[in-house]
């Protein structure tokens, strides 16, 4: 095993709307897994403005839009790929995206496929977001990342509701699978149900980034997690809060932790 994959989750509570104070929250949480070893982090989804679909046109970013050069800067200074949430526009279609920035500068970018929608039980205090159709379009880019020896696919929430979406990551020779969420209670006990049954079906490592606060009007459930591709859990930053959950792969096998950190 010459280049084993060392990947992190980053969970964090997002400023709304705010996304200069946002890239720093997300350098704070790269700069603590490249401490730990990290080389690919993923945080959660539209993590750059938070869960604020009502902003998401204002804020939307376009694909080569400058505010995520520090977030460039940082991947290259830390020899790490980075996973990054935002509202996207492409031409005339606003979509929910996920920068990948590479160590060597490089930015490209997943679009989510599958646009979900909260129930009406997801919040107790009654607040419901629009569903996302209202607001994004479904996207179809999807590039692998290279990883270690190999390389990872992206996901967004509900794309992991749809069993073919890991499938056909695997097909395509991924051996890990990134899932940037934004989970609130009810739902957490079977989101990671479901991917920790992925990992096993399809033989991936499986990370779940998840809010570590709340968004958009909702709570977000925390409880970001990383499994092996046997679906043995190897680290889970339980409850809620700013942290990583880090895995490192080595000869002997993986090794998880958890980081936590306090409020900026």
């Amino acid at each position: 095993m010459t280049r084993p994959r060392a990947i992190a989750a980053a969970q964090t509570v997002p400023v709304r709307g705010d996304v200069d104070a946002n890239v720093e929250r997300h350098a704070r949480l790269v700069r603590a897994a490249a401490e730990a070893d990290a080389r690919a982090l993923v945080f959660p989804e539209l993590s750059l403005t938070g869960y604020e679909l009502d902003l998401a046109d204002e804020l939307a970013f376009s694909e080569r839009d400058p505010r995520l050069g520090p977030l460039v800067d940082l991947a290259s200074s830390g020899r790490m790929t980075l996973i990054v949430g935002a509202p996207v526009r492409l031409g005339s279609r606003l979509h929910i995206g996920a920068f990948i920035v590479s160590p060597d500068r490089a930015v490209e970018l997943y679009t989510k496929h599958h646009l979900g929608a909260f129930a009406a039980s997801a919040s107790p205090d009654g607040i419901v977001p629009a569903a996302e159709a209202t607001v994004f379009q479904a996207g179809e880019r999807n590039p692998l990342v290279r990883l270690g020896d190999g390389t990872a696919a992206v996901a967004i929430c509900a794309d992991t509701g749809r069993p073919s979406h890991p499938a056909a990551a695997a097909q395509r020779g991924a051996k890990t699978y990134l899932a940037s969420m934004f989970v609130v209670p009810p739902d957490l006990g079977r989101e990671a149900a479901s991917l920790r049954a992925y990992a096993v079906r399809h033989s991936m490592a499986v990370v779940l980034a998840n809010y570590g606060g709340p968004s958009g009007g909702l709570p977000s459930a925390g409880g970001s997690a990383i499994w092996s591709e046997s679906g043995e859990l190897l680290a889970r930053l339980e409850g809620v809060g700013t942290g990583l959950v880090v895995a490192i792969e080595s000869d002997a096998g993986w090794r998880g932790k958890t980081v936590r950190l306090g409020d900026p």
